[in-house]
């Protein structure tokens, strides 16, 4: 595995537990499912995954060796995307936004769903972002 590589299982194991969290939410109606899935995100993100609670779980049963990897940097940008709907959606219920907070709470579990299922929402938005930053930094002119 390269330094900055994150095996696919790991990533699926973080995904698995975002989607069953957000699940969870939506059938108990219990906004305290989403600010316990904040938590365990929000320390993923600032431990570089490395004390991501779904991950910790599920390693012991995961194959990592020989297996692909995602680029940290890619799922750095989708663990921080997810932090960001979390964010929104608990800020909506303590507003008494009920409907803005399960809006938020679906579109990361629909961003989260799709990825499982192998196409990755956030990859496509980092990747326009990137290319997006790339262009203008050729169009700006030379000082």
């Amino acid at each position: 595995m390269a330094a900055k590589e994150i095996p696919v299982p790991y990533v699926k194991a973080n995904q698995t537990g975002i989607v069953l969290s957000v699940v969870a939410a939506f059938v108990f109606q219990e906004p305290w499912v989403l600010a316990a899935l904040w938590l365990i995100q929000v320390v993923g993100l600032l431990s570089a995954g490395k004390a991501n609670l779904f991950v910790r779980l599920a390693k012991p049963w995961l194959k990592v060796s020989g297996s692909q990897t995602e680029a940290y940097e890619l799922q750095r940008f989708n663990n921080t995307l997810a932090v960001l709907f979390l964010t929104l959606s608990l800020l909506s219920f303590l507003l008494s936004w009920t409907v803005a907070g399960y809006v938020f709470a679906f579109m990361l579990l629909a961003a989260a769903g799709t990825a499982l299922a192998g196409y990755c929402i956030g990859c496509t938005i980092y990747y326009q972002y990137k290319k997006w930053k790339a262009l203008r930094k050729l169009r700006r002119p030379a000082a």
